[in-house]
Order: C-alpha cells, then sequence, then structure tokens
C-alpha cells in the first residue's frame, strides 16, 4: 500500500457564495465542459495569431509557446476584442501558475488586466466595445469555474470575481443571465463537493466505530465477510468500480500540481502554496487504495480454517480479473497487494489449495519490471477502447493512481519550473498538462452498472485489521516458522 503524507483539509464556506450570486436561467450558452481530450497534434500550438503573441516576454520556437515571462503569461491568458487564447493554453496555463502565483493573486491581476485594457472601471467606456469583449472574458471565467472549481473557496477569489461579473453584467440582460448561470454552476459544483465531504467523514467514522466493536467484541463482530455479503466476483468488481468512479471524480487536476508544490528559489521569500489547499480529494483517493489492500488481506486471515481461506483467495482473484476486464486497474492493484503483504504471502499451506494460474497471469499484468511495462501496454489498450467506445461500459479507464501520480512527479522533478534566463518552461508544463488532461477524460465517465448499497457499504466501512493484527492472525493460522516469526508472535500477543 502507498501512503502520501497531506493534510490541512479545509472546509467550505458556502455562504459567500449565496449572498454573491441570486438569479438564475441565462440565455448565453457556457462553454462546453472541459472534455479532457486535448487535440496533442497540435497540443502547444495558439490557434490565434495576432498581435497578442507579440506582447514582449514569450518565446516560440516552431510556432509553439516555449517559454515567457509570468507577466507574458499572465497577458496572454486575458482576451481582448480581437483575441481569445486557444483552449489548451487556458487549462495549461490555470494548471501550472499555482506554481508561481496563489490563484486568488492571478484572478486578481486578470480582473484588473481585464478593467484596465477595456476601460471597463470607465463609466463612459465605449459600449460596442464592451459588448465585443464581455462575451470572451464570460468565457474565460466560465473555463476557470468549470475546470478549476476549487479554486473559488477562497473568499478572496469570490470577491475578484464578483467584481469582474458586476462591471460586465451591469445594464446588459444577456450578459446578466450568463453571469448566472455561471456562477450557479460553480454554486452547484462547491455545494456538491461539501456534501461529498460530508459522506466521506460519515463513512470513514463508520469504519472507526465498527472496528472499535471488533476489538471490543472479535467473536461477535467476525460473524460477517465478503463472501456472506457477496460470492459473485463479477458483482464485487462492478461495486468497486462504483467507488472508484465516484472518488476519481472528485479529484481536482491542480491537486496533482499542489501535490508537489516547493518553494521556488527566483520566487524570493514567496511561500509555498501547499497550505493553501482548497480540496484533499486526490489523499482520500490514495486512503481508499490501502483501505481496500488492508480488507483483501484481514478477509484472508480472519477465517480459522485453511479451506476457507484458499477459497477466500481465490474469490478475490476472480474479483481482480473482473477488474481487469472492467478496466478498473487501481482496485485490481489494490487487490494484488493486499495479497502480496507478508502476513498473506506467509501462508504456505493455504497458497498450496490454491490454484494460482490465474493470479500468476495478472501479477504478470502489474509487473513493475521495465517501469510497468505491461501494465502500460494494458492501459494504452484501455485508453483507446475508451475513445472509441460506444457504450459507458466500454469507457471505463481507472489508472493506478499511486503510478500515475509518480509518473507526474517525476516528470515535474524532471525539468526545472524555470530556465536559467528566469522565464517559465512553458514546455515542460505543456507535458504536465497533457498527462492530466488524460485523467480528465477518464475521471468523467458515468459508472454503468447498478448500485447495491449493501456491498458498497461493507466495502467502505467492514473492519480492517492493522498490519499487527493481520500478523497476529496469519500465525495463529500457520504457527511461526523460524525465530524472528515465534519472537513477533510473542511480542504480539503480549501486547
Amino acid at each position: 500500500p502507498v501512503s502520501l503524507q497531506m493534510t490541512n483539509k479545509s472546509q467550505p464556506h458556502l455562504f459567500f457564495l449565496f449572498v454573491f450570486f441570486l438569479n438564475p436561467q441565462p440565455e448565453m450558452p457556457q462553454t462546453p465542459p472541459f472534455t479532457g481530450q486535448l487535440n496533442t497534434s497540435s497540443y502547444n500550438k495558439n490557434l490565434y495569431q495576432t498581435k497578442e503573441e507579440g506582447y514582449p516576454g514569450l518565446y516560440y520556437h516552431d510556432n509553439n509557446l516555449v517559454s515567457g515571462s509570468l507577466e507574458a503569461l499572465i497577458h496572454h491568458l486575458v482576451p481582448t476584442v480581437d483575441y481569445y487564447p486557444d483552449r489548451t493554453y487556458i487549462f495549461t496555463f490555470l494548471l501550472s501558475s499555482r506554481l508561481f502565483i496563489h490563484p486568488y493573486e492571478l484572478m486578481s491581476k486578470v480582473c484588473h488586466l481585464c478593467m484596465e485594457q477595456q476601460r471597463l472601471s470607465d463609466p463612459q467606456a465605449d459600449k460596442v466595445r464592451v459588448r465585443k469583449i464581455a462575451p470572451k472574458i464570460l468565457q474565460l471565467l466560465t473555463e476557470w469555474t468549470e475546470t478549476f472549481p476549487y479554486d473559488f473557496r477562497d473568499e478572496r477569489m469570490m470577491r475578484s470575481l464578483k467584481e469582474l461579473t458586476h462591471r460586465l453584467a451591469s445594464g446588459d440582460e444577456v450578459y446578466r443571465k450568463a453571469v448566472n448561470q455561471m456562477s450557479q454552476g460553480l454554486i452547484r459544483r462547491l455545494t456538491v463537493l461539501s456534501q461529498y465531504e460530508e459522506a466521506l467523514v460519515k463513512i470513514n467514522a463508520t469504519a472507526t466505530d465498527r472496528l472499535t466493536a471488533l476489538k471490543a467484541k472479535p467473536q461477535a463482530a467476525i460473524q460477517r465477510d465478503m463472501l456472506s455479503i457477496c460470492n459473485d466476483p463479477f458483482t464485487v468488481a462492478q461495486q468497486l468500480t462504483h467507488i472508484e468512479l465516484e472518488r476519481l471524480s472528485y479529484i481536482g487536476p491542480e491537486e496533482f500540481i499542489q501535490a508537489f508544490v516547493q518553494k521556488d528559489p527566483l520566487d524570493n521569500d514567496k511561500r509555498c502554496f501547499s497550505d493553501h489547499k482548497k480540496a484533499s480529494n486526490l489523499e482520500a483517493y490514495v486512503d481508499w487504495f490501502n483501505r481496500l489492500s488492508y480488507l483483501v488481506a484481514t478477509e484472508i486471515c480472519m477465517p480459522v480454517k485453511k479451506k476457507h481461506r484458499a477459497r477466500v483467495i481465490e474469490f478475490f482473484i476472480d474479483v481482480a480479473r473482473e477488474c481487469f476486464n472492467i478496466g478498473n486497474f487501481n482496485s485490481l492493484m489494490a487487490i494484488i497487494s493486499g495479497m502480496n503483504m507478508s502476513p498473506v504471502s506467509r501462508l504456505k499451506k493455504t497458497w498450496s489449495k490454491v490454484k494460482t494460474a490465474k493470479f500468476d497471469i495478472l501479477e504478470h499484468q502489474m509487473d513493475p519490471s521495465s517501469n510497468f511495462y505491461n501494465y502500460r501496454t494494458a492501459l494504452r489498450g484501455a485508453t483507446q477502447r475508451s475513445i472509441t467506445a460506444h457504450s459507458s461500459r466500454e469507457k471505463i479507464v481507472i489508472p493506478f493512481f499511486s503510478l500515475l501520480i509518480k509518473d507526474i512527479y517525476f516528470l515535474n522533478e524532471g525539468c526545472a519550473n524555470r530556465l536559467q534566463s528566469g522565464h517559465v518552461n512553458f514546455e515542460k508544463f505543456w507535458e504536465l498538462a497533457k498527462q492530466v488532461s488524460e485523467f480528465m477524460a477518464w475521471k468523467k465517465v458515468e459508472c454503468p452498472f447498478e448500485k447495491d448499497r449493501k456491498i458498497l457499504q461493507y466495502l467502505l466501512t467492514a473492519p480492517v485489521f492493522t498490519e499487527d493484527a493481520l500478523y497476529l492472525a496469519s500465525y495463529e493460522s500457520e504457527g511461526p516458522e523460524n525465530n524472528m516469526e515465534k519472537d513477533r508472535w510473542k511480542s504480539l500477543r503480549c501486547v
């Protein structure tokens, strides 16, 4: 199991959202939701060749933006009457800019540029000019609120957003309705996030209570196991996929970047922004992987009889195989991880009763050698299937998440954020955005399987042994084989 040490789970304050934004139903269409399927052939090209590209401080190679000063990149984000930035640029810059500037500071600068450049603060401003620029600024703000809604859990962000949208909407009913549509979409997304976080707290509390009950009355609490809840591997794999897709869907793209934010040595005394995180869904997802691994190990170590333990192992092998077929690689790897934990792998007499051919195939697929070559090949196949899919069932791609984080981490660590000139290394951020945008497509897939509340409840809240409890159960099932195991068993029994 993997572990990511992260803290400071800030709670949302939605009241100010409802104070800022009120009326519904606009007529102006929203920006289509960001699909994640960016056109990689022209990924780092701006499609709008205008004077804006001549802004001092932007550097291109073969028509590709490769670097720029932070100020120039911010200018490049802001629309004008005859210019609108490419969506790939908007996503890439909003994703990566938080390595250099806090989102609320960026929003403040964007608002200032919009108002100064377009004279929106001037009551005598040319109404025709305002009408031309207003839809473009609203488009940019809509892209930001749809793709990075968690940035707006900061009241400073909301103040800037309200100030700018108020300027745009004043005196024009069409823009007023468009602003209302955008703001209500943002409120809806943040409300759903708050409800999800509250549900997670309740689930974790229930799991803790059940573990406490297990410790108080071990025999009374061990009467239920996974096989008594559901003995159909296909159904369990489907329910695991429900959990995976739900937890995946709440991870904001910026969480990948914020997980690795460090102080930029060229930014003098600017603090890193990891203490300002507005969501912690990435950590919650890693916690789920660990829970599933320990749940599998617990289910295997719990039964007293060797025959029953072997049956549980074979059941989870079948569940893992179904996960592989579905495209749920994260649950697959969590199950394999649980089976490879020492308290389980040492049960040689139990394993001798297991038909391991299927397990060997799965382990081969997830073999870490050659940088997980076999898994990456399978992932590419699942991704291709997803792109050409005709059904939700074929669209499912749930990556082995800790490896995805590792890939993004090494991409981030392998290249400098800034060049020697002090310019932002934008080539690096195109690559980061490409990886994250693929994840964005995967997380939007709706789970096509019917929910089974009983199975979901068990998977999320059943008591899970600690590592020491797993060893103790393992030694009691099959006695210690050497002096080291004997010493450990004695010490565990004394606790």
